[in-house]
């Protein structure tokens, strides 16, 4: 999951993020669109060309941005959480909680992203052929895309590159939307998640090697339909080829530790009597008395025999080592009513996908108000370990 980078706005209550990685990629397709535009008119003033090239870039990611809110927005109306949306150097990506419960939700999840690319592209094409005005002769390509506006241009990169991505999407690779349809269908048609998933995974891996060696065949100078040939572009589709690959492989494996996980209780591998510290004890006390020496991340803080909240190391590492004598676990704590917490009879793979979604590291387990224990990462990656075999079935 995509979590550097900064926050830049939100729609419909979801996060939009920018990841470090999207920065190259702005640039090189910026750099990219100044000098197509440079060559397909050379009367443009150099200022003239950065700008349209530089709006391009922007509203092509805003296109990738409504194409992920598309997904996200059909997701949280099927009472799916949506952390947020995070564009990174791949184009962009809907951190969607968990996968859905049927395969017509699959479906609709899945599709409408690339028929909002498919439908705003063409809204653009028409809005660019509107702009052009009169064309008297299709003979020279070259010649009319000279005589366009920078209007007519930016509306006609536009939704060439929305089409481009929607069709681009609907290839039949999982993860991508194209892979995802074909999973929720194979799914409603044999009734079982994990093995419409295998195949899905199975076909999108082929198809990712299959981009990796034509990637690989355009830097020796292969001609491929679409792609073309060059040291540069063959590098890129190699890349992505390499990103749909792993990505193909991993998504594979959360279904399978969803599976592993499902219908196990949390009492089964939750830490009983862990640990606790009171609240008034001091920052230096916490970690030479209870953090040193133990593999334990937080600890539980009581005051008295109620929870009060969770320490954890990373609040230790938010102080100053000068005032560690002073500064008192209260005061660094995750107080109770901002915690996430288990039940002792849940599903563990429910309560995986609250660590998940937190990002945290623990759960306090509580019967009513009463701590009776704290289920760890740890603890559910040994279980998972000790079931490894199911992994490669």
């Amino acid at each position: 999951m995509l979590r550097s980078g900064f926050r830049i706005g939100r729609a419909f209550g979801i996060d939009i993020r920018v990841d470090w990685s999207w920065l190259f990629i702005f640039a090189l397709i910026t750099w990219n669109l100044r000098a197509v535009f440079g060559q397909s008119h050379p009367g443009w003033a150099p200022v003239q060309v950065w700008g349209i090239a530089l709006i391009a870039a922007l509203l092509f990611f805003a296109s990738v941005v409504g194409h992920e809110l598309a997904h996200s927005v059909v997701a949280k109306a099927r009472g799916i959480p949506v952390r947020n949306i995070t564009l990174f150097l791949f184009g962009g990506v809907s951190n969607i909680q968990r996968d859905p419960d049927s395969p017509k939700a699959e479906f609709w999840m899945a599709i409408v992203g690339p028929l909002t690319s498919l439908v705003l592209g063409g809204l653009l094409l028409l809005l660019a052929g509107a702009t052009a005005g009169p064309v008297s002769t299709l003979t020279d390509p070259t010649r009319v895309m000279a005589g366009m506006s920078p209007l007519t241009m930016l509306l006609l990169w536009l939704g060439s590159i929305n089409i481009t991505l929607g069709v681009f999407n609907l290839v039949p690779g999982f993860p991508l939307d194209g892979g995802r349809v074909l999973r929720s269908i194979l799914w409603a048609a044999i009734g079982d998640l994990r093995r419409a998933t295998r195949w899905a995974s199975g076909v999108g891996q082929v198809i990712a090697w299959a981009m990796i060696l034509a990637g690989i065949g355009m830097v020796f100078g292969v001609q491929i339909p679409f792609f073309g040939t060059g040291l540069v572009s063959g590098v890129w589709l190699a890349f992505i080829g390499w990103f749909l690959n792993s990505a193909s492989a991993g998504s594979y494996q959360q279904v399978v530790v969803h599976d592993i996980l499902r219908g196990v209780p949390v009492e089964r591998i939750m830490r009983v009597n862990p640990p606790t510290v009171p609240t008034t004890i001091s920052v230096s006390s916490l970690v030479h008395d209870h953090v040193m020496g133990t593999d334990d991340y937080g600890f539980p803080v009581l005051d008295g025999d109620r929870l009060a909240g969770i320490v954890t190391l990373e609040d230790v590492r938010k102080v100053a080592r000068q005032n560690w004598d002073t500064v008192t676990v209260r005061e660094i704590m995750t107080p109770f009513d901002q915690l996430v917490t288990a039940a002792p009879d849940e599903d563990l793979a429910d309560a995986m996908d609250r660590l998940t979604q937190r990002d945290v590291r623990q759960l306090p387990v509580l019967r009513g108000t009463e701590l009776v224990g704290l289920l760890r990462r740890q603890d559910i990656m040994k279980w998972l370990q000790l079931h490894a075999e199911l992994f490669r079935n």
